[in-house]
């Protein structure tokens, strides 16, 4: 029998079909009751009081990097092409793009060779009196060096955004990720350990930060001021916003599926655990060390192998998905002005990473079957 293991699949709860029907014909469809409760029990399982939920993660950057940007200027949006964020090549283009949406420059960080998240040596040699912020991806949902990087930005003076798309369920120094560093965005998007069919969350430090994050994410406006008797009309808009927010229908799935995050996560480590001790005897295969300081949420699970095109392909033929994922970002051509060779540590890691299955789906034969087939065609 042609096996044929995806490298991602949506979870989607059995529990989900009453829920979400309730809520299609309450008629209330946008952002209601239910995108409250959902933020609340989120609250509660990150231990951050100080989060709202979007209709993406690519939503959560973007406002993270205009707050970061406009920081002295909260009543009108800045758009200084001096600006400089600080981030990594290795990711998908969303972490980066609205980077330049906001009217800030790229500045390209160099990265670890084989865990793929960004140089804290190479960050604060990229500091300027024009850095405004640093953007850290956990790979994989492997942590970063956070504490490293956020002591260089305290030093400057500047915010820290940790890009954790791939990082739900992630630890860091006995915290759950998102109670680290200035703004932390969480991907709900469809293939990610928890699915809203689309959403994303934005944690803050700091209570100003989440009462501007709320208005922002509304086009600017206070949803509990309203002019006069009129219902509908809003008094005094300070800042111009967006429409960024979550519906009742996303938050409801969101919330179904939440309910088993802990299994959802745990199945993932515990196939990671597989794939470390299968490939460890293995000096053709690198895989990503464990973090010393936490523990990854492994989204992917990333090996390095020199042949890593001839493995996809072989792979492909035992019916096993297998991905890069993300190329780098800085040769493409809308970041070109930005562009910057040397990069070594990209240069290595993007010429050999594969990401292979590891989710809740593997089973425990599935995994063996991977682990040998890649075992076999590694050179």
């Amino acid at each position: 029998m042609t096996k044929n293991i995806p490298l991602f699949k949506v979870y989607m709860t059995q529990d989900i079909d009453n829920s979400l029907l309730d809520v299609l014909h309450s008629g209330y469809v946008g952002e209601g009751p239910k995108v409250a409760e959902f933020e609340k029990n989120l609250k509660k399982y990150f231990c951050n009081s100080h989060l709202v939920t979007l209709n993406n993660g690519t939503a959560g950057l973007h406002l993270a990097y205009h707050m970061a940007l406009n920081q002295d200027k909260p009543k009108s949006w800045c758009n200084n092409n001096e600006n400089e964020i600080i981030t990594t090549p290795i990711t998908c283009t969303a972490t980066n793009t609205p980077i330049i949406s906001n009217g800030a420059k790229i500045v390209w960080a160099d990265v670890d060779p084989i865990t793929g998240n960004i140089d804290p040596a190479d960050i604060e040699q990229k500091i300027t009196k024009y850095t405004k912020a640093i953007v850290m991806v956990h790979w994989g949902g492997t942590p970063c060096e956070i504490e490293r990087i956020n002591n260089i930005a305290k030093k400057y003076g500047i915010k820290t955004v940790e890009d954790g798309a791939h990082s739900i369920g992630m630890e860091y120094k006995g915290n759950k990720v998102g109670n680290h560093s200035d703004y932390t965005v969480i991907s709900l998007q469809a293939i990610k350990h928890i699915t809203s069919v689309d959403g994303g969350i934005l944690m803050m430090r700091s209570e100003a930060d989440y009462q501007r994050a709320k208005l922002l994410r509304w086009y600017g406006i206070d949803r509990t001021e309203h002019e006069g008797v009129d219902l509908r009309c809003e008094l005094d808009v300070a800042e111009a916003g967006y429409k960024f927010h979550m519906n009742d229908v996303c938050a409801v799935i969101g919330n179904e599926n939440f309910k088993h995050i802990d299994e959802i996560i745990s199945l993932h480590r515990n196939n990671a655990a597989f794939y470390d001790s299968a490939f460890k005897s293995y000096d053709k295969i690198k895989c990503v060390p464990k973090c010393e300081d936490g523990q990854s949420a492994y989204w992917l699970y990333t090996i390095h192998v020199n042949n890593r095109d001839e493995v996809m392909k072989k792979l492909a033929e035992c019916g096993i998905m297998s991905s890069k994922v993300h190329s780098r970002n800085d040769t493409h051509s809308m970041f070109r002005e930005f562009y910057n060779a040397d990069l070594p540590g990209v240069e290595q890691f993007n010429a050999t990473h594969l990401c292979i299955p590891v989710g809740w789906w593997v089973s425990k034969e599935d995994r063996e079957y991977i682990a040998d087939c890649v075992i076999k065609y590694t050179k």
